[in-house]
Parts: C-alpha cells; structure tokens; sequence
C-alpha cells in the first residue's frame, strides 16, 4: 500500500506540473456537527468542531481538515484530481490520510476512486490501517449516494477486514448563508453497529 501511494503521489505531481498555468483557488470552511459520524462510524458522540483549507488548480485539489474526536484530533491531508466530459460523466482519482494527535486511533491511507452521472455518484476506496507494531489492516470501501434536490441518501459497504454496510439518508439546505443539514445513520459493520440522528452547520470563505 505505501509504494502505491508514493507512486500515486508521484503521477498526481507529474500532472499537476502538467496544469500549472491553470487558476488557483483557495477556500476555508468552519463548521458543528452534533455527532460526527464518518461512513456511519462514530467519532465523537458530542458536538465536534471541524474546519478546513482547501485548494484547487483546474481538475486538481489538495487540502486540509481537522475535527475533534474527544481524545485529540483527526487531521486529514488529501489530494488528487477530477474532470467531467461533455455528456455529463465525471470522474475523480485521489489520495487521503488520516492521522490523529491522541490515542483515538492510529494512522489510515487511502487511495479513492470515483465516478458520477446525474444524481448517481460512486466511489470505491482501497485502504490500509497502521497496526503500530500488529499487522496492518486492509480493507476496501464502495459507497453509492443518490441526491434528489436537498436530500441524498447513501449506501456504504466494507470489505477485506473489515465487514459490514450502512444506510445515511439526509437533507442539506442554505440559511442565512450557512450550509445546514440533518441525517439518520444506521449501521451494521464490524466498526459499528447502532443508529443516530445527526445536525451539522457549517460555513465556506474563499480566500
């Protein structure tokens, strides 16, 4: 897995010199969550502030974002680039890690892959958990999102050492110029298996 991110990471620079001209953005969010859930695994079972940078150059984007998950917090560094052709096809290719500054967890790396048409996204995730000292853990993850107006609803399944699935449905609007949502999670997983009802709140700058 690690040779696979260095030579992904390789390929995404290789491109990314390739898009140099093109014009960068930068952006920041802040944002609350009520209970931060993450593919219908629980982090923090109280109110978790979170926030980000982010920065993008044509297709490509790199970023940053940190949440508080009660025992430190979860950074995640993240990368990679997307393009979508003229029937309205999209499709996306990236790297995250997710590290952690206290004893919550230890260390994920991820390759991700995606693909979109219309209200139907898809993305397939290939990733590896640092034992710290044990085996590592390898595992995969497929989640498919549908999105009619403001509501979605997410279908997520785990493979390789982890097993199990989930369901997310949610609604997200705009008020007063924040981004506001509510979901129901239900999960059945190795990494969980409960249900919950989740606000969010949050708010973008560009920079």
């Amino acid at each position: 897995m690690k040779k696979t991110l260095i030579a992904a990471s390789l390929l995404v620079s290789t491109l990314a010199s390739s898009n140099a001209v093109a014009e960068t953005e930068w952006s920041a969010n802040v944002g609350l969550l009520s209970e931060y859930h993450f593919r219908g695994i629980v982090q923090n079972t109280t109110a978790t502030a979170n926030g980000g940078i982010d920065v993008t150059s044509g297709g490509f984007y790199a970023g940053v974002w940190a949440a508080d998950v009660e025992d430190g917090l979860e950074i995640d560094l993240y990368g990679g680039y997307g393009f979508e052709f003229e029937s309205g096809l999209s499709l996306g290719a990236g790297l995250t890690t997710y590290q952690y500054t206290g004893n919550f967890d230890t260390e994920y790396n991820e390759i991700n892959l995606s693909a979109g048409y219309d209200f139907i996204s898809v993305e397939y995730t290939i990733g590896e958990r640092d034992g710290e000292g044990d085996p590592d853990d390898s595992y995969t993850f497929t989640g498919i999102t549908g999105e009619y107006e403001s509501f979605y609803g997410t279908v997520g399944i785990f493979g390789g050492d982890y097993e199990g699935n989930y369901l997310e449905i949610g609604y997200g609007g705009s008020f007063e110029g924040f981004d506001v949502g509510v979901a129901f999670i239900k999960s059945d997983s190795d990494l969980d298996n409960d249900e919950s009802v989740y606000f969010s709140i949050a708010k973008a700058f560009s920079l």
